[in-house]
């Protein structure tokens, strides 16, 4: 894939402040939005290669919950993660698209998102995420998931599609094959979903906005 290099990326271009407008309008409809080829190429060529060049040191595998609650259980899911913080040209272009994604969400649907915190996520042949929510009812933090998918030439045979269910009632589930561009976005709280076993190497982004939940003596975020 040719594109130009990111030197500087302005999150309100034409074409992005379209996505928002689109992102938006499914959420306060339908509670999720599934943008095919949607993000721009350059953000995400930048994006994958940055992801390719993560060193194994720099990763690690993934756990269920948070803090003193982290657990590690390759039942209930197998990939591996990088938190992005900034450091890179790459993450630091990231972070800019989606500030300026919550900004727009917050204007138009007032959600009071806060914060954003996402990772990048290697799912290997084989790897997979049980049925699970992002956040439960109540706990006011996680809002709004946001997934982004780095894969050329995806097909039904290659597995790895997430699966977007509507309630706890829902067994077929919205797939999604994790192509290229594609961005998803859903409320956290309201959608279990899963990720099917992968048949090749599968790589995207997962990240969740959160609002400030932060009371005395405990700051939420954590980090």
């Amino acid at each position: 894939m040719q594109v130009k290099q990111i030197k500087e990326f302005e999150p309100f271009d034409e074409s992005d402040e379209t996505l928002f407008q689109r992102i938006a309008r499914d959420i306060e409809i339908q509670g999720y939005s599934i943008c095919p080829h949607a993000l721009n190429p350059a953000l995400v060529e930048s994006l994958y290669r940055h992801q390719l060049g993560l060193k194994d040191e720099q990763v690690q595998k993934a756990g269920i919950g948070r803090g003193e609650d982290y657990l590690k259980n390759h039942f209930i899911r197998r990939n591996k993660i990088c938190w992005i913080n900034g450091e890179s040209s790459a993450g630091q272009a990231w972070l800019s698209w989606t500030a300026g994604l919550k900004t727009f969400l917050n204007r138009r649907l007032f959600l009071g998102l806060f914060s954003f915190e996402s990772h990048f996520a290697h799912y290997r042949p084989g790897d997979f995420y049980r049925r699970h929510y992002d956040a439960f009812r109540g706990e006011a933090n996680r809002v709004l998931s946001v997934v982004a998918y780095f894969n050329s030439n995806w097909t039904s045979s290659d597995g790895g599609e997430l699966v977007l269910y509507k309630n706890e009632d829902d067994r077929e589930g919205i797939k999604v094959f994790p192509l290229l561009g594609t961005l998803v976005v859903f409320l956290s709280e309201e959608f279990p979903h899963e990720v099917l076993p992968a048949k090749r190497d599968r790589y995207s982004i997962a990240g969740w906005f959160r609002v400030n939940a932060s009371r005395e003596n405990m700051v939420d975020p954590p980090f």
